[in-house]
């Protein structure tokens, strides 16, 4: 069962990068395949023409929809959280469980070797769960939508899409295991009719674990943690242009931190808080390889439409920017 949702992830990622990508080549014959892949992923200012005429407008949402993502985002990943932190403390510990386990992994690790990489999933979801209730904080207090700023249908199902599969990506090889466990824990307490909130916690015993993590766990939270600030900081310059406008639909030059060298520094930002998820993982995963794929594809594509909106839009605008990466692209 847990291989077949490594497979569905794997396929679903791939699915979602081949297009992208083949959208991205400069080939004339490619044109209307990449306008039909920008009418598909195009939301607020790179949103066609066509795509926001009357006609057509069914086919839209609001773009303050962009809430829809990080509720499910947040929901979702403290779920995973919860039940793989407690899967991960009772394979440690392996009292009533050694009857309920089966041995060994179904990779046929040791007891040791399993309880370390469960623990590995619970730190790469703790830096998902900082990241999305960031997200989700910006959205309602930082980031001030226009009323008629709208993102295509598809779009919005790929976000919803996005934020419920890569959690499930970073943990998916022990989660009907956790599931499980988590049903089978809930079915003892209720057979001993212990109350939860008897049950004496030792918040070091969850924690130790984490802390012992190797090396490629805090390389990849370092560049997770640059990742992130930037992108606050970046949010917090666009949420201020946004306050400041005298208009809600007029758009100005965003000045500040990486937008100096690139014209989407956040969508930069992102691109590296999820190098530095796949860098924590250790780099075994092909799963968590292929949702970074999909990150660089999908912001790679949007940053360099936003790259062409920017210069049809402002005469002044910044010649030495780039689109997201500085210098190169």
């Amino acid at each position: 069962m847990e291989i077949s949702v490594a497979w569905l992830l794997g396929f679903a990622w791939i699915a979602g990068i081949l297009p992208i990508f083949l959208a991205s080549f400069p080939i004339s014959s490619l044109n209307s395949f990449h306008q039909f892949i920008l009418v598909l992923a195009s939301r607020g200012k790179i949103l066609q023409p066509s795509s926001s005429s009357s006609s057509s407008n069914k086919f839209t949402v609001p773009q303050r929809f962009f809430l829809h993502f990080y509720l499910v985002g947040v929901a979702w990943t403290t779920f995973l959280l919860i039940i793989t932190w407690h899967y991960a403390h009772n394979l440690a510990s392996l009292s009533d469980y050694s009857a309920y386990l089966t041995g060994t992994s179904k990779s046929g690790v040791s007891t040791a070797e399993l309880s370390h990489r469960v623990w590995l999933s619970v730190f790469l979801l703790l830096l998902m769960e900082v990241q999305v209730l960031r997200r989700l904080y910006e959205t309602v207090f930082v980031f001030n939508y226009s009323p008629s700023a709208r993102m295509h249908i598809f779009a919005y199902l790929t976000g919803l899409f996005f934020y419920t599969a890569a959690p499930l990506s970073l943990c998916h090889f022990y989660f009907f295991e956790a599931l499980h466990a988590a049903e089978y824990r809930g079915i003892e307490m209720n057979v001993k009719n212990e109350d939860v909130s008897s049950v004496d916690f030792n918040w070091w015993y969850y924690i130790e674990p984490i802390v012992k993590l190797g090396w490629c766990q805090l390389a990849g939270a370092a560049i997770f943690a640059w990742g992130w600030v930037h992108q606050r900081r970046c949010h917090a310059i666009l949420g201020s242009l946004r306050k400041r406008r005298e208009r809600a639909d007029e758009y100005v030059i965003p000045y500040g931190d990486w937008f100096e060298m690139v014209s989407s520094p956040h969508y930069l930002a992102e691109m590296i808080i999820y190098l530095g998820l796949l860098v924590a993982s250790g780099g075994t995963d092909f799963t968590i390889w292929l949702l970074n794929l999909f990150v660089v594809a999908n912001l790679g594509f949007a940053a360099a439409e936003t790259q062409r909106w920017y210069l049809r839009k402002f005469e002044d605008y910044p010649r030495t920017r780039r689109a997201i990466l500085p210098f190169v692209y």
